[in-house]
């Protein structure tokens, strides 16, 4: 069971990032009850698809002898990173201000990149659900502020040369920062398409 358990170690450590982050892995305890013929040759393990996102994986290991068998061990992966805890409970569609959060070094499963570790990045969102006290903040719970709103009162800017033009618009999607919004131009009632530039702005064409 030992070599099983450490066949399934050594293969996800192998294709783990070379990185300057510590990784955990960390293979479940096998039953002890299971009988499994010793196997002459080296052992083989190979991936059950990809869990790094969620921190667990499914490993396969098997033995090529005459009389092969196969078994499956859940896997384990945790990082030590710097993370951001909530101090308080916060609810759904809050912005997360400097004052709501602290940084900790913990150890948790998945990948680094899943974690917020800088404060700067919390500008512009909101929450996408109601969060805990000591929740660690990940990139999933935060999406941008929405920026435009349908039915809004909106002022469209296309540029011609050097000269910005500037008009009244409604708006008739709505949308975060960079994204493209569908607006109807008060004046000539004409619909554009544009990308939403800051609050209640949107450019249009080039």
């Amino acid at each position: 069971m030992d070599a099983i358990q450490a066949a399934a170690e050594e293969f996800v450590r192998s294709s783990l990032p070379e990185n300057s982050v510590k990784h955990f892995v960390t293979a479940n305890k096998l039953d002890p009850r299971l009988r499994l013929d010793e196997c002459a040759s080296p052992l083989e393990a190979f991936s059950q698809g990809t869990g790094m996102s969620s921190g667990r994986m499914t490993i396969g290991v098997r033995c090529p002898n005459a009389a092969p068998w196969t078994i499956y061990v859940p896997v384990t992966i945790e990082v030590e990173v710097s993370v951001l805890v909530l101090r308080r409970p916060l609810a759904r569609r809050s912005r997360v201000e400097i004052t709501d959060v602290e940084p900790q070094v913990r150890r948790v499963a998945g990948r680094a990149s899943l974690f917020i570790n800088d404060i700067g990045s919390l500008k512009g969102h909101r929450l996408t659900r109601s969060l805990p006290v000591g929740t660690v903040l990940t990139v999933d719970m935060l999406k941008p502020d929405i920026l435009v709103r349908r039915g809004q009162q909106v002022t469209l800017i296309a540029a011609n040369g050097p000269v910005q033009i500037r008009a009244q618009g409604q708006a008739l999607t709505e949308g975060a920062a960079s994204e493209r919004v569908r607006v109807q131009n008060v004046s000539s009632l004409k619909i554009v398409e544009g990308v939403v530039e800051s609050d209640g702005v949107v450019r249009v064409g080039s």
